[in-house]
């Protein structure tokens, strides 16, 4: 049966079971969810982009407990978890998607990898949403439509299975994100 598709202004929501994947476009710092994802570098140093925006919203007790807890940082294509500081959220899942190097360097996987990561600490953490940016498509320069082939499907397969967490939210930046990610997923629901 397909899952029914709801638009409603600048939002998209799908069904998968008892679970819903939606996309909006906006502030990912001013989103009212348990965790939210940062699109990290393996130092886990703070940088720019979504990044520096989530540091900045957050406060300095974000970098003072990663830079305790992780000195060693974050493998590229995985995740770790920390207090979310002065964000709405509960934590930041510091996720580390690859550098687009043509797709022949295993991008896919390490993209795949950090966001089935975070959803695992979401089930770990007891998170009932999430929100992720789209991991790797500013400075990494990894392609926004690929991007959001292999992060949605790599949802819709974690939720297929695990049926949890109840919401998985993409906040993405511009109309031209949101428009690549809704793309991939009406097409995932004429598959179903």
């Amino acid at each position: 049966m397909r899952p029914p598709i709801v638009e409603e202004g600048n939002a998209m929501r799908v069904k998968f079971g008892d679970c819903l994947i939606e996309l909006v476009q906006g502030d990912i710092t001013l989103q009212q969810v348990d965790a939210i994802v940062n699109a990290a570098n393996s130092q886990l140093a703070g940088g720019g982009g979504v990044d520096g925006a989530i540091h900045r919203a957050a406060g300095p007790s974000v970098m003072e407990e990663t830079d305790r807890r992780y000195p060693e940082g974050c493998p590229t294509g995985s995740a770790v978890a920390s207090a979310a500081g002065h964000l709405p959220a509960k934590y930041i899942f510091h996720a580390v998607g690859p550098v687009w190097r043509g797709g022949t360097s295993g991008e896919p996987g390490h993209l795949r990898g950090a966001c089935q990561r975070c959803l695992e600490l979401a089930v770990e953490h007891e998170c009932e949403s999430i929100a992720f940016p789209a991991i790797s498509t500013g400075v990494y320069g990894y392609p926004m439509d690929l991007a959001a082939q292999q992060s949605l499907e790599c949802v819709r397969d974690f939720l297929q299975t695990h049926q949890q967490p109840k919401l998985v939210r993409f906040v993405l930046f511009s109309g031209g994100a949101f428009g690549a990610f809704a793309r991939v997923l009406e097409s995932m629901t004429d598959s179903h």
